[in-house]
């Protein structure tokens, strides 16, 4: 075991050497995107798509739009 620390690019260079080589890329990457941060406001966002509505009002929407979009095809 070493007591020394590494720098941190080199640290993430072979944990990445190691994601990659144990997992495979496609797994590799599936388990980054998981620590990756987001953007924006949320809870900003939330409140201005659906405001005041119900659960029950949200999934009614869902399912009409879904109902339309079948009576277009």
């Amino acid at each position: 075991m070493s007591v020394y620390a590494e720098p941190l690019v080199e640290v993430n260079r072979k944990a990445f050497w190691a994601l990659y080589r144990e997992l495979g890329v496609v797994n590799a990457v599936r388990f980054l995107r998981q620590f990756t941060t987001g953007f924006g406001e949320y809870a900003e966002e939330r409140e201005a798509l659906f405001g005041e509505k119900s659960l029950a009002e949200i999934v009614d929407e869902i399912k009409r739009e879904r109902d339309s979009g079948r009576e277009k095809e």
